[in-house]
């Protein structure tokens, strides 16, 4: 995760210097060119400040979630950030441009929300409670309508995506062992 958020902070600084040339690869709601832009929109950022909101979140539900291993979490992410982002194609309103790691964030919360429950693991659904009591209340207003400037399209379907990702790459229970006479 760490090596993650080096990168995005590296392409914000390229952003910068680059007189923000790397915000046109935000996604741009159902232009057919704009579909190219759905998996980098999530490592574009607006500014530092707004990469600085995503980080600790960031570092904090992908380490939770790469801890289930690191081929399942980049299948967890690579899903999430596909849906989040097709998803912010189509529905987003005409004319905006969305970009950053906030739906990836919001689908690994739901994520780890989730699987413990979906795969019947007690420390799964002991770390998704953890989530929910310290980062609920952030999702929550996260996913209201009323912010201007931030896409709560990309944050409701990124949650609604790691949900799914929970359902989809669930771990099944290994069959018992078969007894012997």
């Amino acid at each position: 995760m760490l090596a993650w958020i080096a990168l995005l902070w590296l392409l914000e600084v390229v952003d910068v210097a680059t007189g923000h040339a790397l915000d046109g690869f935000g996604v741009t709601p159902r232009e057919p060119s704009e579909l190219a832009d759905v998996v980098p929109s999530s490592f574009v950022h607006f500014g530092f400040a707004h990469l600085a909101a995503n980080t600790v979140p960031l570092l904090v539900l992908g380490f939770l979630a790469a801890l289930s291993g690191l081929r399942r979490f980049l299948l967890v992410a690579a899903l999430i950030i596909l849906v989040d982002g097709l998803g912010v194609w189509l529905i987003s309103p005409a004319g905006t441009n969305t970009a950053g790691a906030s739906g990836l964030i919001f689908g690994l919360f739901g994520f780890l929300l989730v699987t413990g429950f979906v795969e019947r693991r007690p420390l799964g659904i002991l770390a998704g409670v953890l989530v929910a009591a310290i980062w609920g209340g952030s999702i929550l207003a996260g996913l209201a309508p009323t912010q201007s400037g931030v896409s709560w399209q990309g944050h409701l379907l990124g949650l609604l995506a790691g949900v799914g990702a929970a359902f989809a790459l669930r771990r099944r229970p290994a069959p018992p062992p078969a007894l012997t006479p």
